[in-house]
């Protein structure tokens, strides 16, 4: 593969606030700059090699969804795809071209907000031994991958390292009060409703997907990335097949992949081959592709 994934973004100058597992967050003063890497990660380790153009990818799905959702739930944008940089960014446009995006300093609540509407994951390990997921009883006889009756909220804890932990409503309303927790399901569970039918008309099936939601002037907002393969499940809606395990437009290739090894999931992780590399940087090309009908 001739281009090189960037996996580290220093900009000379400007203050760099955060770097998690795939973002870098730098200071612009009244605003924050989001920078998309091509770091992968699974099982909460970072590869040592990345994905080209996948911080892209992620950057400009966002920028869709947000596009698309912006008349159900504000969120914390404040530059579309094609605004020019900010003066003090200009010298770095090489560096932040189609993978940044300049959006508002809201307070993060304590909270991630998931919705399932398909059995997977967690959710199915959880089921085949109580007939729950995150305490919420579900009917008797659902398969692996089964679409659920309807979609539920699931929230969990965020965790700087290590997994985030499902938790029940009673806890989440715990952590941000009853008005917040009922204000984030509400929207959680209607933005997915959303993206689901929109998806599905597109040949994308999502069957779970975490939202961020954080507090600028007391005005709740959506935040971080949204409806990306990194915050989804994304399957082929012609390739469904409940009963088993779903070919995925997300990392899960990549999850796969690892647990085939004797690696005990554990850091340092092992690089990933070249093979593995370029076909999952198609299966995150393809969910853009299919989702916005563009290249």
């Amino acid at each position: 593969m001739s281009e090189a994934p960037l996996l580290r973004i220093d900009l000379p100058g400007i203050i760099k606030i955060k770097s998690g597992k795939v973002r870098e967050i730098f200071d612009l003063g009244d605003r924050l700059l989001f920078v998309a890497s091509d770091r992968i990660s699974a099982f909460d380790c970072v590869m040592p090699n990345g994905i080209p153009r996948k911080g892209e990818v992620l950057t400009q799905t966002s920028h869709f969804w947000f596009d698309k959702t912006e008349a159900l739930m504000p969120n914390h944008r404040l530059a579309r795809p094609g605004d020019p940089l900010p003066p003090v960014l200009a010298p770095f446009e090489r560096e932040l071209a189609r993978r940044s995006m300049i959006v508002r300093k809201a307070t993060p609540l304590p909270v991630e907000c998931v919705v399932r509407g398909y059995l997977a994951g967690s959710g199915w390990q959880e089921y085949k031994k109580s007939g729950t997921v995150c305490g919420i009883s579900l009917p008797e006889g659902l398969v692996e991958c089964s679409e659920l009756p309807t979609p539920i909220f699931t929230p969990a804890t965020k965790a700087e390292t290590g997994h985030d932990e499902n938790i029940s409503f009673d806890r989440a309303v715990a952590a941000i009060g009853a008005d917040l927790a009922n204000r984030v399901r509400e929207a959680s569970l209607k933005l997915y409703g959303f993206a689901r039918d929109f998806a599905r008309q597109r040949g994308i099936l999502i069957a779970d997907t975490k939202f961020e939601f954080g507090l600028w002037n007391g005005q709740l907002l959506l935040i971080d990335e949204v409806l990306t393969p990194d915050s989804s499940r994304f399957w082929p809606a012609d390739a469904y097949r409940p009963g088993q395990a779903q070919p995925s437009f997300d990392k899960q290739f990549v999850r796969d992949y690892l647990s085939g090894l004797s690696w005990d999931k554990t850091p340092p992780a092992p690089a990933l081959p070249g093979d593995i590399v370029a076909k999952t940087q198609a299966k995150y090309m393809e969910a853009y592709r299919r989702l916005t009908a563009q290249e």
